[in-house]
């Protein structure tokens, strides 16, 4: 089929992308044309020569889209600005006006030009688990059918484009993604804000690719919404997970007062009927942890030589370990351990 995939050269672009070419699709890639989204393309162009084509956009402008659009069967819309790491070097918190210019009325203007198509394509909406907010206290594992509740205006921006597709008239899969880390070495000081008694539920970045990819070709999973999870095998403690990464990064496992103590907007997901539908689940946490220290290589011993110093850095971005005890844990480590 012929694929229109937005926002492609971001974690889960590049994924979904790889997963199409190998399942025979022909892949238009559409996204913002930033220096970073450039150095993406280059690789993929040059990994799938000649099996790719790249459009360069902004969902802000409708005749971008209606270029992007030309013979398309399917798309796969990912593109979004999102609260952390994003390509544009804007975060959706810090400016939410624009966000959400890109994020609804992006979204917006994409369905208005696919409805105008001769032969309007299905679309496949990348959502979030964010959108049921805060759920700590509630038991595991959310539903399809549990109530939303979004806080954050990304989630916001995720529940009215849901609404938007649904109201669309056109034919539409929605999949609520859980915890999609990148295969990439980030040490986000966003880490901090997820306490680390948090239910979080862990997807690998290929199995969501794959996922998607094999909405594309499924005939079950139109008008459906879907939870996007790794299984029973990746429902974990938020502790687990910064624990791992830490230790395979070489940089140990940080202080507990130095993570949040609000309940984060993630949970444990019931992934069957997705899983049913789109096979997807073949990675779990521990293989992440094992390409993240190898993708490390050498860099990892160069982690520990320093680690002390990378550490403190950290440290020092933690907004919730108070000044005076990170002095002291600077100074004297003896009296604060931290490993």
């Amino acid at each position: 089929m012929n694929v229109l995939l937005t926002g492609a050269f971001g974690n889960i672009g590049t994924s979904t992308l790889e997963e199409l070419i190998k399942q025979g699709h022909t892949v238009r890639c559409f996204d913002l044309k930033t220096r970073s989204n450039e150095k993406v393309a280059r690789k993929l162009l040059k990994k799938f020569r000649g099996q790719v084509e790249v459009v360069w956009g902004d969902l802000r402008r409708q005749q971008d889209i209606v270029e992007a659009l030309h013979d398309q069967e399917v798309v796969i819309h990912l593109a979004f600005i999102i609260p952390k790491l994003s390509a544009t070097g804007i975060e959706s918190e810090s400016r939410p006006d624009w966000a959400r210019e890109v994020n609804v009325g992006g979204t917006q203007n994409l369905l208005e030009a696919m409805k105008a198509q001769p032969r309007p394509p299905k679309i496949i909406f990348a959502s979030s688990y964010h959108i049921y907010g805060r759920t700590q206290d509630q038991a595991p594992p959310r539903t399809v059918s549990d109530p939303v509740q979004p806080i954050e205006h990304y989630s916001r921006h995720k529940v009215e484009c849901e609404q938007m597709i649904m109201a669309s008239g056109l034919e539409w899969t929605i999949l609520r993604l859980s915890a999609t880390l990148p295969l990439a070495i980030k040490l986000d000081p966003g880490m901090f804000d997820v306490p680390l008694n948090n239910r979080m539920e862990f997807v690998h970045t290929r199995d969501v690719g794959l996922a998607l990819a094999n909405a594309v070709s499924s005939q079950e999973v139109w008008g459906k919404i879907l939870l996007i999870g790794g299984g029973r095998s990746c429902q974990l403690y938020y502790r687990q997970i910064v624990q791992s990464v830490l230790e395979a990064t070489g940089v140990g496992m940080l202080p507990e007062e130095a993570f949040s103590s609000t309940p984060f907007c993630t949970d444990w997901v019931d992934t069957t009927e997705s899983q049913q539908l789109l096979h997807y689940q073949h990675r779990d946490f521990i293989d992440y942890v094992q390409e993240m220290s190898a993708l490390l290589g050498y860099r990892r011993l160069l982690i520990r030589v320093f680690r002390p110093i990378v550490r403190r850095w950290l440290l020092s971005k933690s907004p919730y370990l108070p000044h005076r005890k990170f002095r002291r844990a600077k100074h004297h480590p003896a009296t604060r351990p931290v490993s």
